[in-house]
């Protein structure tokens, strides 16, 4: 679908799982929401995902991003292919490598290589899932995984339906190659311009997918739009400051210096970077100029930003999701992307959507 004018327009929830089914039955009430994708964060994505499947019928579900490394291939193999039984098809797993010491200090997990693991576990992944669906024996030995054993009783047998898309989160050139070379799609980060995207990132993907034979396979370019709004002045004014911080310090990090090195701000990295060193981050945002807020970020008032949510990556991407890094309430996520109807079932204080 790269190059397809239109982009589809999901919404991302980092909230807990008790309140996403009256929110996936908000976002299907509204035609224009195409997805609702679930961070790993402070809670297991997938059991939100599970109460989402039940409550929905339409919309694509899917993980933005489970942390791949911190399990098995076999485990996530179980838990997605419920999730795409459970939704009739409608599951996306987008995974992350996440970085080391969350791997290994708070996972307790192994931790090497991440492009050449991460490209096996994808190749695990569809072993596992081809033996469920063919019934055929399971044989993947790989460097970094194998499994070779998969007696009927804990094969959960085939689906209705074709197995999950995999999505791949990437930044580095190798991550990107990974996600060109044995993925769906790729899940860009949310320090992402227009340009960076067209003449970096879009390039070595579609090289990586000639490279390995997969330029006819079908393949999507989602990506996470930073969006600044309120429904009052008050809120507009604490989402600009959040998304300035978010954008500091998105910039102190190493990984993400090329694309502001893309667009000649190298400087910016290494001012958010010495910052963070010295553990000054209430002082990020300030690094952050009106120019670089609008090139990494909508911003406006809720009745301009739909427009530009929907234009930010038309013609390059095929999904846009928003990222909002600020308390906001459960609705202005979806209000975002269409209004929604007065008196919507989803109400409270802030979930973090």
């Amino acid at each position: 679908m790269y190059g397809d004018p239109k982009v589809a327009t999901d919404v991302a929830f980092h909230g807990g799982p008790e309140k996403i089914a009256e929110l996936v039955q908000s976002a299907e009430a509204r035609s224009t929401v195409g997805g609702l994708f679930v961070a790993e964060a402070a809670h297991d994505p997938f059991v939100a995902l599970a109460l989402a499947a039940v409550a929905s019928e339409r919309i694509e579900l899917g993980t933005s991003v489970a942390v791949a490394f911190a399990r098995t291939p076999m485990e996530l193999a179980y838990s997605a292919y419920d999730l795409q039984r459970l939704s009739g098809g409608r599951f996306v797993l987008g995974l992350g490598s996440q970085i080391k010491p969350h791997i290994t200090r708070r996972y307790a997990m192994p931790w090497s290589r991440p492009a050449d693991r991460m490209r096996e576990y994808v190749e695990a992944l569809r072993a596992i899932w081809h033996s469920w669906q063919t019934g055929e024996d399971l044989a993947f030995e790989g460097e970094f995984y194998q499994h070779t054993l998969m007696p009927p009783l804990f094969s959960p047998g085939p689906l209705e339906v074709p197995s999950p898309k995999v999505w791949v989160a990437a930044v580095g050139p190798r991550m990107v190659e990974v996600a060109g070379a044995v993925a769906d799609g790729i899940i860009c980060h949310p320090l992402l311009s227009r340009s960076y995207l067209s003449d970096v990132l879009a390039p070595q993907v579609h090289a990586a997918r000639a490279a390995h034979g997969r330029a006819d396979h079908p393949f999507e370019f989602s990506t996470l739009v930073l969006v600044a709004t309120g429904r009052t002045e008050e809120q507009l004014a604490t989402a600009v400051a959040g998304v300035r911080h978010q954008i500091g310090f998105y910039a102190s990090t190493p990984a993400y210096a090329p694309v502001l090195e893309h667009h000649g701000w190298g400087d910016l990295h290494q001012e958010a970077n010495t910052l963070t060193k010295a553990g000054r981050w209430t002082e990020l945002a300030g690094l952050v100029d009106d120019e670089v807020l609008a090139t990494f970020a909508v911003v406006g008032e809720l009745a301009e930003v739909g427009q530009a949510f929907r234009a930010r990556f038309a013609g390059i991407a095929d999904r846009a999701t928003t990222s909002m890094p600020y308390d906001a309430d459960d609705l202005l996520a979806l209000d975002v992307i269409a209004p929604g109807p007065v008196g919507s079932p989803v109400a409270g204080p802030p979930a973090g959507v």
